[in-house]
C-alpha cells in the first residue's frame, strides 16, 4: 500500500454509489475520472435474492471499469457510500447521530474485506439516523435515516457549491429533505417514497398509456399546478386517477399529464415540509435530481416564495466523489490496524 500517507495527489481508487436502483462506479487517478461505469443494480434487489445478485453485479462493475481504465495505474482502494453499507448491503455500518459532516464521516468510516466482490480494501462510509432512539407508531414521524445523501451533502458543503444554512432536496428513487446547520453539518432529514411511486405509476400502473415512457427535460408549470390542485382537492389516489381521465377526455399531451402527475406528488411532501418548519420562505433551498422534477420543485415552491436553485447533475457527481476522496484520505491511517484485525478474525 504505496499511499497510506494520506497524499490525495497520488491516490488512485474506485469510488462506488448503490442506491435503491442503481449502482455507478468511477475509476480515478487524483482528481481525473479515468471510468465511469452504471447498472440498473440496487439494495432493492437484494431485497429479493439475499444479496447475491448486488454482489455478483458490483463484481462484474467494477471490473468493467477496471478494465476500461488500462493502461493507467491500477486502483489500490474501493470508497463505496449508499445502501451497500445498510443491513442488506456488503456489511452494515452503524448510522450516526447529528450533526454529522465530513469529519464525523471519516471517523466512522469502516474498512472491510469482500473477496468474492474483488481483491481490494473497501472502505464503507456511514449514513445518518436523525430522531430518538427509540421510537413507537406515534413517535415515528421524528426519525429518518440516509445512506449515500450524507456523503453528497458533505461535498457540496466543502465545494462551497451549497452555502449553509440551507436545505438539500433530494429528488432520486426517495425525495429527502435534508437540514444542514451553519456549520454545513446535518441536523435531520424527511423521507418520502414519491420518487418509487412516481416510477412505479409511470411504468406499472393503467396511467402508463397515458404519459410517455420516458421522463421530458421541461414539464408545464401549469398542468403542474393543476395535479397539485387536485392533489389537494381529492387526495393523491384521486388525483392520479384524474389523470386517466383527463386522457379519456383528450385533454393535453402525454407530457402535460405527467406534469400533473408530478404535481400530485409534490403538494403532499411540500405541504408536509411547510407544517413541519423544514421548508420556509427565504430559507435557501438545493434541489438535486433530474432536470424535470427538480423544475417542477423549482415552480412550486417559488409560488410560495421559496427560492430553489438547482444543483446539475456534474456539479452532484462532483461533489460526491470529492467527499468520498475527502473521506479515504481522512481514513487511510486506519487501513492497516484494520487489516491487522481482520486477519486475526479469519
Amino acid at each position: 500500500m504505496t499511499q497510506a500517507s494520506g497524499d490525495q495527489g497520488s491516490l488512485c481508487a474506485l469510488y462506488v454509489d448503490m442506491g435503491t436502483t442503481n449502482t455507478r462506479v468511477w475509476l480515478m487517478n487524483s482528481d481525473r475520472t479515468v471510468a465511469s461505469v452504471s447498472d440498473t443494480i440496487g439494495i432493492r434487489d437484494a431485497a429479493r435474492d439475499g444479496g447475491l445478485g448486488i454482489r455478483s453485479g458490483l463484481g462484474k462493475l467494477i471490473g468493467k471499469a477496471r478494465r476500461a481504465a488500462e493502461p493507467c495505474d491500477p486502483p489500490e482502494y474501493i470508497v463505496a457510500a449508499g445502501m451497500i453499507g445498510s443491513n442488506l448491503g456488503l456489511a452494515e455500518v452503524p448510522h450516526l447521530q447529528p450533526p454529522t459532516g465530513i469529519g464525523e464521516l471519516i471517523a466512522a468510516a469502516q474498512w472491510h474485506h469482500f473477496p468474492d466482490v474483488c481483491d481490494l480494501p473497501f472502505l464503507l462510509v456511514p449514513g445518518v439516523r436523525s430522531g430518538p432512539a427509540n421510537v413507537g407508531v406515534t413517535s415515528i414521524h421524528q426519525t429518518d435515516v440516509m445512506r449515500g445523501e450524507e456523503t453528497l451533502c458533505a461535498g457540496l458543503v466543502t465545494l462551497r457549491i451549497v452555502v449553509p444554512p440551507a436545505v438539500v432536496l433530494n429528488l432520486g428513487s426517495h425525495w429527502k429533505a435534508i437540514q444542514l446547520d451553519g456549520d454545513g453539518r446535518i441536523q435531520s432529514s424527511v423521507t418520502s417514497l414519491s420518487g418509487e411511486l412516481f416510477h412505479a405509476v409511470q411504468a406499472h400502473t393503467v396511467l402508463a398509456g397515458s404519459v410517455p415512457r420516458e421522463r421530458p427535460q421541461n414539464l408545464s408549470p401549469e398542468w403542474i399546478e393543476a395535479g397539485m390542485a387536485e392533489q389537494r382537492r381529492a387526495g393523491l389516489a384521486r388525483a392520479l386517477f384524474c389523470t386517466r381521465l383527463l386522457d379519456l377526455a383528450r385533454q393535453g399531451s402525454p407530457e402535460d399529464r405527467l406534469a400533473f402527475i408530478v404535481g400530485a406528488f409534490i403538494a403532499p411532501d411540500l405541504d408536509g415540509l411547510l407544517a413541519r418548519g423544514i421548508i420556509a420562505p427565504h430559507m435557501r433551498v438545493a434541489l438535486v435530481g433530474h432536470s424535470a422534477v427538480s423544475q417542477a420543485w423549482q415552480t412550486a415552491l417559488s409560488r410560495m416564495q421559496i427560492t430553489a436553485t438547482m444543483i446539475s447533475r456534474e456539479q452532484a457527481e462532483t461533489a460526491l466523489l470529492h467527499a468520498m476522496q475527502r473521506i479515504l484520505v481522512g481514513a487511510l491511517p486506519s487501513l492497516e490496524s484494520a487489516l491487522q484485525r481482520a486477519r486475526a478474525n479469519e
